[in-house]
């Protein structure tokens, strides 16, 4: 089981706490002097379209001087000597050294909007992935502006290839973005201890990613770097995703372009529901943080007929949680599995939800059920489910899995347990650490004993066998869900040593919500006695 919350003011903390900004920071302190005069929503693209011009025009004079070296100074001037590369191709005006010397004058905005719309002209992978006239626009205070130039200008986006300078920077600044934009705003960035363990359960080591909500990219980034970590191909991973909102659309497209990730993320910003840009694609992969309980998402007589939902009920209009789901399940492939954070609501609703739900259970597709610790998002302090959907739970083979396969002394035929007829139900809202002062996140050892716990309980392979642990985990048979009318509630199947474990949640919570209902009723009766009473005595009290 993994460890329980550490304490925030550790000698391990107030020693980082003591160390020097990093680079990040600095450049982050730098940013920020633009706040005031800019929304935190709108400078993230300020500072991260400057950060792309940086490090791709770093990567150009590289690869220009690597051409002039080897006697092609001829050809310095060819886009294609650099695509072959993977180097954007860059014209005098949107190379970074001419936005650096004209940084003071007053047209800079216009010369830096010139800039970005001149490497997507020339780069095919960069389409709609750039603010057009962004910075023209935003009317910024020079002197502010020729000040985050010069700050970013100190950041060698090359000085160690074996460390991703500007994705840590893009990662951190993403972060800080959702943080600074607070509730209601920031979709755009899913927690990264989030995305880490969404990957070390679900494993994308070959096949199709999709992620139909896909934010910033971040779940893409870290899938990459999962198949880094673990010694796989990127090469084997095709990446599919879809944004609805365009700014959000163009900043997933500049994110991994920058890392050199090549995906299909659609012709433009799309809504998934309504205009589906991947309606053929079946995935075997997806990871997905989908709007919490959606409203209003489709009209009552929209999408009826839709195959999406084919053999289930119509998902409700006045929440879509059970039309992601559907839509989720409908791309997987025959041997897809799925990762993907929902509200708490979602486990346990009535009518078509418990329908819908009742048959996804009932056709053995729901594999494992985690409640995550409240205020681990940024736009929400609310305790969120991780599930896991599973197309093939009774045979998933381990071939596409060249790091567990060797644990297991190179047999690659051996198979996953059957787990067809069960559900693993986790409880994690005692796990994790603080950070940022009033957040929660999963640190690498968490992250890596909550995946051993699933993959146990999941295979043959591991060295120990998977056991039930009160107040953490608990395999329920599908006749023991049956029982309790298919509610995905992991209270209702844990065990928690410290109470009753008879108790029935939703029972309690009406009881509770009739007592206060009671007691408001009984607090309005007596204030109406007391106004009765002055009244008597000639005196009007106006409340």
């Amino acid at each position: 089981m993994a460890k329980k919350a550490t304490n925030n003011n550790s000698p391990a903390r107030k020693a980082k706490a003591g160390k020097q900004k990093s680079f990040e920071e600095t450049l982050w302190d730098s940013a920020n002097k633009l706040r005031g005069s800019v929304e935190p929503s709108e400078y993230k693209h300020v500072v991260l379209s400057l950060i792309f011009l940086k490090f791709a025009s770093d990567e150009f004079e590289e690869r220009m001087q690597e051409l002039i070296d080897e006697g092609q100074g001829d050809y310095v001037d060819m886009v294609e000597f650099y695509t072959m590369k993977n180097v954007f191709y860059l014209p005098e005006e949107a190379r970074w050294s001419f936005i650096k010397k004209h940084a003071k004058q007053n047209d800079i905005a216009v010369k830096i909007d010139t800039a970005l719309f001149t490497v997507e002209k020339n780069n095919k992978a960069l389409k709609g992935a750039l603010p057009d006239n962004y910075f023209s626009r935003l009317g910024l205070d020079v002197s502010k502006l020729a000040a985050l130039i010069d700050t970013i200008n100190n950041i060698n986006t090359l000085a160690d290839k074996s460390q991703d300078i500007v994705g840590r920077v893009y990662e951190y600044f993403l972060s800080k973005f959702a943080l600074a934009e607070g509730k209601g705003k920031g979709e755009f960035y899913t927690p990264k201890s989030i995305v880490d363990l969404i990957a070390e359960m679900i494993e994308p080591y070959k096949g199709k990613i999709y992620d139909p909500c896909c934010g910033s990219g971040g779940m893409f980034v870290q899938s990459m770097k999962f198949v880094e970590n673990h010694q796989g191909n990127k090469k084997d991973i095709s990446i599919y995703g879809q944004e609805y909102t365009g700014a959000t659309y163009k900043l997933a497209k500049m994110n991994l372009a920058i890392r050199g990730i090549a995906a299909n993320l659609g012709e433009v910003a799309a809504n998934t529901f309504s205009r589906d840009q991947h309606k053929d694609l079946k995935a075997d992969y997806i990871m997905a943080n989908p709007p919490f309980n959606q409203k209003d998402w489709r009209a009552s007589d929209e999408l009826t007929d839709d195959s999406r939902w084919s053999g289930y009920e119509v998902p409700p209009t006045g929440n879509a949680n059970y039309g992601w789901i559907l839509h989720i399940a409908s791309k997987l492939s025959e041997n897809g599995v799925a990762g993907f954070i929902l509200a708490n609501g979602a486990l346990s609703g009535d009518n078509t939800e418990k329908e819908i739900r009742k048959k996804m259970i009932e056709n053995h597709l729901v594999e494992a059920v985690t409640i995550l610790p409240r205020n681990m998002f940024y736009t929400t302090d609310i305790s969120v489910t991780l599930w896991i959907l599973n197309k093939n739970k009774k045979a998933r083979t381990v071939e596409h899995l060249p790091a567990r396969g060797a644990q297991a002394g190179g047999d690659l035929s051996r198979h996953y347990r059957d787990r067809e007829g069960e559900v693993l139900f986790m409880d994690l809202r005692q796990i994790g650490e603080p950070f940022e002062k009033k957040y929660t996140q999963f640190p690498d050892e968490h992250i890596q004993e909550i995946a051993k716990t699933y993959h146990t309980w999941q295979q043959t392979i591991a060295d120990t066998e998977y056991e039930n642990v009160p107040e953490y985990c608990y395999s329920a048979n599908i006749d023991e869900i049956r029982a309790k009318d298919y509610s995905l509630v992991p209270s209702k199947y844990i065990e928690f040593v410290n109470r009753d474990e008879n108790i029935d949640f939703d029972e309690k919570m009406a009881g509770l919500q009739a007592e206060f209902t009671d007691l408001l009723k009984a607090e309005e009766n007596s204030k109406n006695e007391l106004l009765n009473v002055f009244r008597e005595l000639g005196y009007e009290i106006k409340l």
